[in-house]
């Protein structure tokens, strides 16, 4: 059981920044990653779709026999997180709880800012998350629905990122006094500099990465299915899309080889287990 990787999955490239965080906590833990490239953006989609997509991708790495789950795509874990978790045996973990605990810890005002793709955001899934914590914090919350396709065409930096992200948040930087921002979409991280500099420094960024690989670490610990032995794991990376663009992308990010990138067809689903 120790030997077995790590699942991850997401609508595109964004969860490489939820990657690169349990490679970096979990340096000896194999991972599979499939990002639905082809299909992404998840966040505009009818929640059916996502659901149904959602399946595709995970029923993918069961067959790989994966010891874990990490949903490392906000909408996803919107709106099937709770369903994954009643149906498989093993353990599941999502973006948002993490993203909602980091955010409360290090807020001063108790005003916290939230952006993400309109799927998440309509779902209420992180107001919900964070009153069921702490009930006094304000929550501002806003679709930014231009940052994914962006993202996922290569874009991360220069006018035009600049541009799109201080349209974007516009809204929420003049009409709300928040000192927190949760980035509420696992592509975000790579636009963070672009945000950073549109919010101001006062504002403390939340990027839900590290505190789910810390939970994704302690499950596997307390269930002592950590990795016992010495190794460089070697990881695997798949998408739906075109393989160019993901190896760019993923190369930059991870800042590893991304030779071994391969595309796949999935399934469709027709029985949620």
């Amino acid at each position: 059981m120790t030997n077995q990787p790590i699942g991850v999955i997401d609508s595109g490239v964004g969860g490489l920044t939820v990657a690169s965080e349990l490679m970096r906590q979990l340096p000896k833990e194999r991972l599979i990653y499939v990002g639905d490239t082809l299909r992404c953006p998840y966040g505009p989609r009818p929640k059916e779709e996502v659901i149904a997509y959602t399946w595709e991708l995970v029923h993918f790495l069961l067959k790989r026999n994966i010891k874990m789950l990490v949903v490392a795509c906000n909408t996803a874990t919107a709106f099937t997180l709770e369903d994954l978790k009643s149906k498989l045996d093993i353990p599941v973990v999502g973006v948002i709880q993490p993203g909602a605990r980091s955010a409360i810890k290090v807020t001063k005002n108790n005003k916290i800012g939230v952006i993400g793709t309109e799927g998440t955001i309509h779902s209420r899934a992180y107001p919900d998350a964070l009153h069921h914590i702490n009930s006094t914090i304000e929550v501002y919350d806003l679709a930014c629905p231009d940052f994914v396709p962006m993202v996922e065409s290569g874009v991360l930096s220069g006018s035009h990122a600049m541009q799109v992200v201080e349209g974007s948040l516009k809204p929420l930087k003049n009409h709300f006094e928040i000192d927190t921002l949760i980035l509420g979409c696992t592509h975000y991280p790579l636009l963070r500099d672009a945000i950073q500099t549109v919010m101001g420094e006062h504002v403390t960024i939340i990027s839900s990465g590290e505190e789910t690989a810390r939970e994704v670490s302690t499950i596997l610990g307390y269930q002592k299915k950590l990795f016992q032995g010495n190794r460089k794991p070697r990881h695997e990376f798949y998408t739906t899309g075109k393989i160019e663009v993901f190896q760019n992308i993923a190369r930059d990010w991870l800042q590893t080889d991304m030779n071994q990138v391969r595309r796949v067809e999935l399934e469709e689903v027709v029985n949620y287990l």
